[in-house]
């Protein structure tokens, strides 16, 4: 802003009443406003690129013209436990707190620029008592000892003329929107991150289980052991085996309640608590509460992803800003106008003859920059090119995203219904197997071979399940959650 000394009028501008000053303020106002209103903004108008599109997702053949409806996470995760720790989450864990922060930032970064648009009033005042003196500076007068007072209102507003103002401005907003759509983005894999560990901890608690089954059924079965070749009817080879088996299952058992202490402290810390134990549900069941998602087209996800929503929007600000820079080359064209009081003498401060006031233009512009506004300008344009880029690489990672969780969700459900036959068949095989041991018709080895092919089918049918579970989130996640009512995308 323009600093303007009180005290020394405008040459050849004569001493009008306060009340015409004001008056040809607001004429001059009101033409800067009619400039600013024809003036354009300069450098190109944003245009979203043009990107191929497939007609539908890859291993999606249900949703060739499905239309994505809005699913909020309420509604996907049907589980008491689960829907009370995300909402503790998202009200209390520091990743969405720390993305608020930065939405707030960006937007009082928006307010700083669209602050240039408007004009700029700042006061000043002085008062001074000094031999050769006047206002604050040197002035011979015969070494007479004066006083001297000011008060002033100065203003300055810059005619943007060509936009490079309101380009600024752009640039500003769309960083802000940027971020508010990063804010969506964090919130998203937050509660995909809560919803992934809480079904981890729950397939870590059916190990639990069958580990704790499987080394009681090893012990049973290393004690009929130990009887019998205490009795002779029975090798020392079986015995051995049956000790290195109920080993292996209880050795198992530390492994996996440790795995779920630890899972337990992360999602504590995902919840912004101390760690500690989280009330959960079981493993058995949850499939079937897990709703369909509709994936829609893919064109939708251009609308809905926050992270190709923040990509467009940091590319709509790397577009303006080339226009700010091209704008660096036009001159700088402003109104300045000062209104106060002047004296030279504090008794005559509050008469009329000690009204000062003045209204002016000035400009300003480059002639010779040594190539820092032409390296200013290409260095815009390679920004741009590159948020471009970004843009484009986003929407396909996305597309790929989206393929990979519908593939996984769709195999890991047919692999988890054959591991459930697997599984069936062999509880079968151990009934019979005990069956044929009590009525003498077979050994005991035969009832320790079925159930050293149980429990792994077991372990591995509970990992699957979790898997399933795991690639519906991130399907949800892929297809970027619910619609965000607020921005109406």
């Amino acid at each position: 802003m323009r600093t303007h000394i009180a005290g020394y009028p405008f040459p050849g501008s004569p001493e009008r009443p306060g009340s015409e000053a004001l008056a040809v303020m607001k004429r001059a106002v009101a033409l800067c406003a009619a400039m600013l209103l024809a003036g354009c903004a300069i450098g190109p108008d944003y245009r979203r690129p043009a990107l191929s599109t497939p007609e539908k997702f890859r291993f999606d053949p249900a949703a060739a013209a499905a239309t994505a409806r809005p699913l909020e996470w309420r509604n996907l995760y049907r589980d008491e436990n689960l829907t009370a720790l995300i909402r503790e989450a998202l009200a209390n864990g520091y990743d969405v707190r720390i993305a608020v922060a930065r939405v707030e930032e960006a937007r009082a970064a928006a307010v700083e620029a669209r602050a240039g648009l408007l004009p700029s009033v700042s006061y000043g005042g002085s008062v001074s008592r000094g031999k050769n003196e006047e206002f604050d500076g040197v002035l011979p007068n015969g070494g007479l000892i004066t006083n001297s007072a000011a008060g002033t209102l100065s203003t300055f507003w810059e005619f943007d003329l060509w936009g490079r103002v309101r380009r600024q401005n752009e640039a500003a907003h769309a960083r802000w929107l940027a971020s508010e759509q990063g804010r969506r983005e964090v919130e998203l894999f937050l509660l995909s991150d809560v919803a992934e560990t809480y079904f981890e901890l729950m397939e870590l608690d059916q190990e639990l289980s069958i580990s704790e089954n499987a080394a009681s059924s090893f012990e049973e079965s290393l004690h009929i052991f130990r009887q019998r070749l205490e009795g002779g009817t029975a090798s020392a080879l079986e015995s051995a085996r049956a000790q290195a088996d109920w080993d292996d299952a209880a050795a198992g058992i530390p492994a996996t309640q440790q795995a779920i202490a630890q899972l337990e402290n992360r999602l504590s810390v995902l919840l912004g608590r101390q760690p500690g134990p989280i009330a959960r549900g079981s493993l058995a069941g949850s499939i079937d509460r897990f709703p369909a998602i509709p994936p829609g087209l893919p064109s939708d996800l251009l609308e809905r992803r926050p992270d190709i929503l923040e990509a467009e929007d940091e590319l709509r600000a790397a577009n303006a800003d080339v226009g700010e820079s091209i704008g660096e080359f036009f001159p700088k064209i402003g109104l300045t106008a000062i209104l106060g009081k002047v004296s030279p003498d504090l008794k005559d401060f509050t008469r009329s003859g000690a009204t000062a006031w003045g209204i002016g233009a000035d400009g300003t512009g480059p002639l010779f920059e040594g190539g820092r506004l032409v390296g200013q300008y290409r260095g815009a344009k390679a920004a741009r090119s590159e948020s471009e880029m970004r843009y484009a690489q986003a929407v396909l990672n996305a597309f790929r995203d989206v393929s990979d969780a519908l593939v996984a969700r769709e195999l890991q459900g047919e692999r988890r219904v054959r591991e459930a036959d697997e599984v069936s068949a062999l509880e079968q095989a151990v009934q019979v197997s005990r069956d044929r041991y009590a009525s003498g018709k077979a050994g005991y080895f035969e009832v320790l071979e079925a159930q050293q092919q149980l429990f792994p089918a077991q372990l591995a049918l509970a990992r699957t399940q979790r898997d399933e579970l795991l690639a519906s989130v991130a399907l949800y996640r892929a297809l970027g959650g619910g619609w965000d009512e607020s921005t109406g995308r």
